[in-house]
């Protein structure tokens, strides 16, 4: 029982040390986030550009309401859902015999995928004057950008007489198809890092940065994408802790029984 214990208790320790590295790892990763500068598509980010060298920001994030250039993307299936990026996903889900193990086996085949975009920009919230604004080059490219699922259905296959046939001939039968839509709604809040630049003196874009780091869009705000990342660092502080005095705990445990054995055979 003891050895039991000791194999716990040195396997709690060396989860809290992994938990303590992946801790230190976000920290890090929240101080550089934390140093990255934000700002809004506003008469202060064009005064900082003008006076910044070839009126350019190599890493900044900038934090605003998504509004599109010309017309926005209508979704497929949501009446008066519109948006910028649409992501359509159409999977067929079959079962196949197995003659092997006499079971029937699940796949997915057929899966279609289509990537919609058109150009947009970010907006400051509540501007009623939008002649301001941060155009987005290339949304694709970018990375982190979560679409909202507006849309999502499970047709069943229906049995009939045509699926009883093709069933016996090719020991294959459909069973669901399965529809979903993710949309980067107009007038939804999106924070982008990446590079700025000034063009024409006026005309503001935000790019991937020409230095090599990461291109992304988040579908939320800065405080919240900060948060998150917070979070994420206080879950593993906790587990750090949690699994280190678990593991001094059972040790503590087993060297006081041991030391109660030998005083008692002393005596």
């Amino acid at each position: 029982m003891s050895e039991t214990l000791v194999l716990i208790g040195v396997g709690s320790f060396a989860f809290s040390g992994l938990f303590y590295h992946l801790y230190q790892e976000k920290k890090k990763e929240l101080k550089k986030l934390k140093e990255i500068p934000v700002f809004k598509p506003d008469q202060h980010l064009i005064r900082v550009l003008k006076a910044s060298p070839h009126k350019r920001l190599q890493y900044v994030a900038v934090e605003g309401l998504v509004q599109a250039d010309g017309e926005p993307l209508a979704s497929q299936f949501v009446p008066r859902c519109f948006g910028v990026i649409q992501k359509i996903v159409v999977e067929e889900h079959w079962k196949y015999w197995n003659s092997l193990s006499q079971t029937w086996n699940s796949r997915t085949i057929n899966r279609k995928e289509t990537n919609n975009a058109v150009p947009f920009s970010l907006i400051s919230p509540g501007a009623y004057i939008t002649d301001l604004y941060v155009k987005i080059q290339k949304p694709l490219e970018a990375s982190g950008c979560d679409l909202e699922r507006v849309y999502f259905k499970v047709r069943q296959a229906e049995e009939g007489l045509v699926n009883v046939v093709l069933q016996g001939f090719s020991g294959e039968k459909p069973v669901a198809m399965k529809e979903s839509e993710e949309m980067l709604r107009v007038g939804s809040t999106l924070t982008g890092f990446g590079e700025v630049v000034l063009e024409g003196g006026k005309v503001m874009r935000l790019q991937a940065p020409q230095d090599g780091r990461k291109y992304i869009l988040i579908p939320t705000d800065h405080r919240s994408f900060l948060d998150r990342h917070e979070r994420s660092a206080s879950m593993w502080k906790t587990l750090t802790a949690v699994t280190g005095i678990t593991g001094a705990s059972l040790l503590a445990g087993v060297i006081y029984n041991l030391v109660g054995k030998q005083d008692d055979r002393s005596k």
